[in-house]
């Protein structure tokens, strides 16, 4: 969902002119574009968001012939979507029953409370995809491994971006780790979800959990490679030249 506005416009024209079908994206004609702006250096960063229609999707508002059509329906900031937060257990319910399969990215919980009954929806959850400050604080675990294996008890695969150390996954009573790839990091910003699209190209195709995450680890460290979010995002062509260099 976004608003009827220059923000708007910018993004749903930036998805269309990469090749996602956007026909199901809703115009607030009342709220404004949910907007963050992201101050970064070395060591740390903060993010500032006017949540605006980010915070008023809804389930309701996903129409049971677009879920009928989704192989997987992936929720990208589950604290900041306030709106679809309660309704997400009977959206992934759905998406379920219809054939489909389900992940979360939690992202940051603004309030540092990391509740939100998160923890209840996991069991609806096919894939749950923290990074490791997110995995430690929703669970309490401060050795990283136990924290995503206390979130994969609960019943999802649970992969871990984990920065420079590249990532762990968690399935099936199986530990994994992959490194990062060896590239001149210029913006990390969009590579946790450059990682998310990794891992569920991976599990679309079939692969296996091992494969996964090496993918999830490459397209999350390549697209380090440019400024802001989307500028490096790497295609598979790309993926596939990194791990012959390797």
């Amino acid at each position: 969902m976004v608003g009827d506005d220059a923000f708007g416009r910018v993004a749903h024209a930036a998805l269309g002119e990469r090749g996602v079908d956007v026909s199901g994206c809703l115009v607030d004609a009342e709220r404004p574009t949910g907007v963050s702006v992201i101050l970064a250096r070395e060591d740390d960063r903060a993010i500032l968001t006017s949540p605006g229609a980010i915070a008023a999707l809804r389930g309701a508002d996903v129409p049971r012939e677009l879920l009928a059509s989704a192989r997987h329906v992936h929720a990208s900031s589950y604290f900041l979507q306030q709106g679809l937060r309660d309704e997400l257990p009977d959206l992934f319910e759905r998406a379920r029953a219809l054939g489909g399969s389900t992940s979360v990215d939690p992202n940051a919980d603004p309030t540092e409370r990391w509740d939100g009954e998160l923890l209840e929806l996991l069991p609806l959850v096919d894939v749950f995809l923290p990074n490791g400050a997110e995995a430690r604080a929703i669970t309490g675990e401060h050795d990283l491994e136990a924290a995503a294996g206390a979130l994969a008890a609960r019943g999802p695969i649970v992969a871990v971006k984990d920065g420079a150390n590249g990532g762990l996954a968690v399935g099936g009573g199986v530990t994994i780790r992959a490194a990062a790839e060896p590239v001149d990091v210029v913006d990390a910003i969009g590579a946790g979800d450059a990682f998310d699209a990794g891992f569920l190209v991976g599990r679309l195709l079939g692969e296996p959990l091992e494969r996964c995450l090496r993918l999830a680890v490459a397209c999350g460290s390549l697209s380090t490679r440019g400024r802001g979010g989307t500028a490096a995002q790497p295609s598979m062509d790309e993926v596939r030249a990194s791990w012959g260099a390797a």
